[in-house]
């Protein structure tokens, strides 16, 4: 038999080409993947600028293995970006980052490493997968501070049979020293921090130029319906969020509810914001099995929140109820929650 093929999806920065140059010293046949994807206006897009490209061809080359560079413009455009607009629209709050791993890195993606009878995609994400008995878990990635299997969550068996990810088992500091040693030179090659389709202005100047009808002014109310300002346009607000309200109090106030229909924003006291559960849709058991009973785990209801207690009580429609031990602060409509027993998502 052969060498094992695998597409690594490359962006020019130091995990996935660190992610490379692993899986060629293991042995494997690596081919090198960057998209291109879809930015606003005439600056490229952060996750892959023409320099990105460049640097990722160029480590490509000193690791002598094959590189192609793919557009999926289009795709991110619908799948990604207008996701983003809409959900603002509706009042919910988007995270970006996990309908492009949904739709394009582990969906388009995937399918590519396939058409180039490839077994395996990688990429440079820092979490686990482990296989037991022909199924396959998604782990935590041993570096605490650079752990992203919430951003994960979302993948099936099919998938995790198919996906590699070199640097679970590496802290970031020792990707880098991996990185200096092996000659490449994106060794100290700083981390994108902003949302990477967004090149001019923040999301607010985004939100101003694509959903402007969404943009208006509109009442601010207390839960008892008592006028106490004006909003400057729903999309600018979060769930949670207390600056910018602009309210003079007595105590301080947040956003606790969006309403859409009445163009209004509902702020209420600390008290207020916290609840004990919500309802979570489209839920994905890892596993491929609905659990028949509750399950008592720990929760996380945003990518940097810390893990909680929580009870999981699945429900009928892919659908299922979520009581915290206790009231938590900020649970925002729009954000994915994600479980985990033990190192397990």
């Amino acid at each position: 038999m052969g060498r094992k093929r695998v597409v690594v999806a490359m962006s020019g920065g130091v995990d996935s080409s660190t992610a490379a140059a692993l899986l060629l010293k293991r042995g494997y046949e690596v081919i090198g993947i960057t998209m291109r994807l879809w930015s606003d206006g005439p600056g490229a897009n952060r996750c892959c600028p023409p320099e990105a490209i460049e640097m990722a061809r160029r480590v490509a080359e000193i690791l002598g293995i094959p590189f192609y560079v793919l557009d999926y413009a289009g795709p991110f455009y619908e799948k990604v970006v207008c996701y983003f607009v809409e959900e603002y629209v509706r009042g919910r709050t988007p995270n970006p980052c996990l309908a492009c791993n949904r739709f394009i890195k582990f969906d388009l993606l995937l399918h590519q490493a396939r058409a180039l009878e490839a077994d395996y995609l990688a990429t440079g994400h820092y979490a686990r997968i482990k296989e037991v008995n022909g199924r396959y878990k998604l782990l935590k990635g041993v570096d605490p501070r650079k752990e992203q299997s919430y951003v994960l969550y979302m993948l099936s068996q099919e998938q995790l049979s198919h996906l590699i990810f070199p640097l679970g088992e590496y802290t970031k500091q020792e990707v880098r020293q991996l990185a200096r040693e092996m000659g490449l030179p994106v060794a100290e090659r700083e981390e994108s921090q902003e949302l990477c389709f967004i090149t001019r202005g923040d999301y607010r100047d985004f939100l101003r130029r694509y959903a402007p009808e969404a943009i208006r002014p509109g009442p601010i109310y207390d839960r008892e319906g008592n006028l106490l300002g004006t909003h400057k346009g729903l999309p600018f607000y979060t769930i949670g969020q207390r600056r910018g309200l602009g309210i003079p109090y007595g105590e301080p106030l947040y956003v606790i509810d969006i309403d859409v229909e009445r163009n209004a924003l509902i702020v209420g006291t600390a008290e207020e914001l916290s609840k004990r559960g919500l309802l979570a849709r489209q839920v994905n058991y890892i596993s491929g099995q609905e659990p028949e009973t509750p399950l008592s785990l720990k929760a996380k209801i945003r990518y940097q929140a810390p893990e909680v207690d929580a009870t999981l009580y699945p429900l009928p429609g892919n659908t299922a109820e979520v009581i915290f031990r206790e009231p938590l602060r900020g649970i925002t409509p729009g954000q994915a929650v994600v479980f985990y027993r033990g190192e397990e998502v």
